[in-house]
């Protein structure tokens, strides 16, 4: 399969064809024969019989899908269907989305700019090196796949010296400003992960530690990606992270996120549980949204992951990835400058924002299982005809558009009850036992 890069047009169809040896092949022949490359490809049982479904996402416009494809796809499959194209959708119950965990290594190449790709107001637009080094950290993430190890990078004194100045500037300013989940995870980081001003974490050891704490796993990403395939890789617990630094003549600014942004402002609080599960959750709402609906998705993003902040013990703290990587905003945001409103998604997905200045508006919530539960409610008014669940045992996502599947969820759901009702009859009993009080301590 070829890849299509973001202003491509692509169509996605759907077909059936019958249970019979080399029947794909056939089919797929009549895309080649029309010099048509097909970026994704997705099986599946048929609902309605013993045949296959299959959906496509083609690399042609519209009308050549519809005046040239159909008529032959006719001949070899038992129905053909358009279920869209980039411009114009034309059937809304179905947006492709990722089931299973390695679906995410489609998303290597849907990057809307390469990492090597610099705008000509970019530090290190002139600077040639500095594009040489970009480009081979773009092409690790390029290349890299779900199964694989992460590759180890060996920073340059240049690049080390870089992180050290805001990793100093930074870490000064965490006892006061940052919230408790924060601080209780970054000593953790540095006894495991060598979080310290002398090295730059390896982003392997990252998410194995990230693993361990919270089901989270580090993704290195090329460049910028899509929000909506931002967002679907927060349903699996994967963060799509960059591995290159900032350029050296700013190590207090930068355009566009990096190493810096991503291991002391996003990293620490994905290894908190509450934290993690709340992410989750927006990545949950994405799948199968609507464009409209991901808009919203990702203002909320905007407003929490980056730019959040809670109140803790009287006061505000930052969580959001943006302040915490920030010298200068962070500070600003907890100051009386910004206008503070509640936490609210029905209003948070709708608020204007700026992206190259800092934020005029923050939102604070109680504690992030206040603010899950408030992205739980919001997100079951999204326009979206099914249910999904994330399966940690299969690394899946489970559709729920049907009886039997609901069916199925319910089974599991009362197991799990029967489970935490025994738990807290076994809980009760010791208490009223006084076995707590005789049990020996441990650490």
């Amino acid at each position: 399969m070829s890849t299509i890069k973001a202003n491509d047009p692509h169509v996605r169809l759907i077909f059936a064809v019958p249970e019979r040896v080399g029947v794909l092949g056939e089919v797929l022949k009549l895309f080649a024969d029309e010099g048509i490359s097909l970026w994704h490809i997705e099986s599946r049982p048929s609902k309605k019989s013993k045949d296959w479904d299959f959906f496509v996402d083609a690399n042609c416009d519209l009308n050549t899908i519809r005046d040239n494809m159909i008529p032959k796809l006719k001949q070899h499959t038992k129905f053909v269907h358009i279920l869209g194209d980039q411009n114009n959708q034309t059937d809304k119950t179905f947006i492709w989305f990722p089931r299973k965990l390695t679906d995410l290594d489609l998303f290597a190449g849907r990057i809307l700019s390469y990492g090597a790709e610099l705008s000509s107001d970019h530090p290190g637009f002139s600077d040639k090196v500095y594009r040489e080094r970009r480009q081979q950290f773009a092409d690790i993430a390029y290349h890299y796949r779900t199964i694989q190890t992460i590759p180890r990078v060996e920073y340059t004194e240049i690049e080390i010296n870089t992180w050290r100045e805001v990793f100093d500037n930074l870490s000064n300013l965490y006892p006061k400003y940052a919230c408790r989940e924060y601080l209780r995870i970054f000593p953790l980081l540095v006894d495991n992960c060598g979080f310290n001003r002398d090295s730059i974490p390896q982003l392997e050891d990252v998410s194995n530690f990230l693993k361990d704490c919270t089901g989270f796993r580090i993704r290195p990403v090329a460049g910028l990606l899509s929000a909506r395939d931002f967002l679907n890789g927060l349903a699996f617990r994967v963060f799509h992270c960059t591995q290159y630094i900032r350029h050296h003549s700013q190590p207090l600014y930068t355009p566009e996120p990096d190493v810096c942004h991503e291991l002391l402002g996003h990293v620490p609080l994905f290894a908190d549980p509450d934290f993690a599960a709340f992410s989750q959750e927006l990545g949950l709402a994405s799948l199968g949204a609507s464009d409209e609906d991901i808009t919203k998705l990702s203002t909320l993003y905007w407003f929490t992951v980056e730019f959040g902040i809670c109140k803790q013990d009287g006061e505000l703290k930052a969580y959001g990835a943006g302040l915490l990587s920030s010298f200068g905003e962070l500070a600003y945001s907890i100051s009386d400058k910004p206008e503070h409103r509640d936490f609210d998604p029905q209003k948070i997905a709708v608020q204007p924002y700026p992206i190259t200045e800092y934020q005029p508006v923050y939102f604070v919530a109680n504690s992030f299982q206040s603010a899950q539960d408030a992205l739980t409610d919001f997100s079951k008014k999204l326009e979206r005809p099914f249910g999904v669940r994330y399966n940690p045992y299969t690394q899946s996502v489970e559709v729920f558009d049907n009886a039997t599947q609901i069916t199925r969820l319910a089974k599991n759901i009362k197991q799990d009850m029967h489970i935490l009702h025994d738990a807290m009859e076994r809980l009760e009993k010791m208490e009223n036992s006084g076995w707590f009080k005789s049990a020996p301590q441990t650490n």
